[in-house]
């Protein structure tokens, strides 16, 4: 599933070629997760702004003969990934959504299309408004500081892996990059949020930070789908130090990494390195 640093690559591939683009059309397949929101013909002839991401969601803005006019939220969903083509082909069985613009074609190809593509007044109206409501802060955000983050965790009750996961203390640490953010800082996953103490919170903070930075500067994860813009696969999963390795030695003491399953997802850890 693509997550933050997965769409922030696809934001900086699409962001320099789209901006002051000009839409020809939009093109629908066939129905992704919530509906786009405005007929497809009334897109033809905006300019395309500079491209936005907040959490896993992209934002479009367009405006016409100067004036905005909403912007596109896009989601990639649980397989998605975007392609700007310069010349693109006819669309395939799993392309569903093209914005044809006079710097190319910005396809989404989403195989089990829970992604999404909806149209938004605004960032600040609904239906965008109502879907960036939940997110927490930014990872990167120098408001988000030990004690802030601390105190959202304080909050919670349940296991510091799934608190990572939902995405309301921060976003951005999806499931592999949980693992290894947890992993690094020495925090067992099943560790109840609200016993985290200031100082475990703020070397988890750091964790995160230091992994999703490396998965960028990789280009992200690539475990089934995902692609740049450019085709190219992320190179993330290839140095992880737990995640997907169940079985094999853990990098720091040898002892074998371990796999549970918490909230549905498959979890890795080393028992040995990683404290309740």
């Amino acid at each position: 599933m693509p997550e933050l640093p997965e769409v922030e690559v696809t934001r900086r591939g699409i962001a320099g070629p789209l901006a002051g683009a000009q839409v020809h059309a939009l093109r629908l397949g066939k129905p992704l997760r919530w509906p786009l929101g405005r007929e497809p013909g009334t897109f033809a002839g905006t300019m395309v702004g500079g491209v936005e991401r907040r959490g896993k969601y992209l934002w479009l803005p367009l405006s016409r003969a100067g004036a905005p006019e909403g912007g596109l939220l896009l989601h990639l969903g649980m397989s998605g990934s975007l392609a700007l083509q310069a010349e693109a082909g006819p669309p395939g069985p799993h392309d569903h959504f093209d914005l044809v613009t006079d710097r190319g074609t910005l396809r989404l190809n989403d195989p089990r299309r829970f992604g999404a593509v909806v149209w938004s007044a605004s960032m600040e109206q609904p239906p965008a408004a109502t879907l960036l409501s939940r997110l927490g802060p930014e990872p990167f955000d120098p408001g988000l500081t030990a004690p802030r983050f601390h105190a959202a965790l304080k909050a919670r009750r349940a296991p510091i892996k799934a608190v990572l996961l939902a995405g309301d203390a921060v976003v951005g640490a999806g499931n592999i990059y949980a693992c290894e953010a947890l992993f690094e800082a020495g925090i067992h996953p099943a560790l109840r949020a609200d016993r985290l103490s200031l100082p475990r919170a703020d070397r988890l903070l750091a964790a995160v930070r230091r992994t999703l930075a490396r998965a960028l500067a990789l280009g992200g994860s690539t475990l089934r789908d995902f692609t740049d813009v450019h085709g190219a696969s992320g190179a993330y999963q290839a140095e992880a130090a737990v995640y997907g390795r169940e079985g094999q030695p853990c990098p720091r003491c040898g002892a074998p990494v371990r796999r549970r399953v918490m909230a549905q997802r498959s979890t890795y850890f080393c028992a040995s390195c990683q404290k309740r």
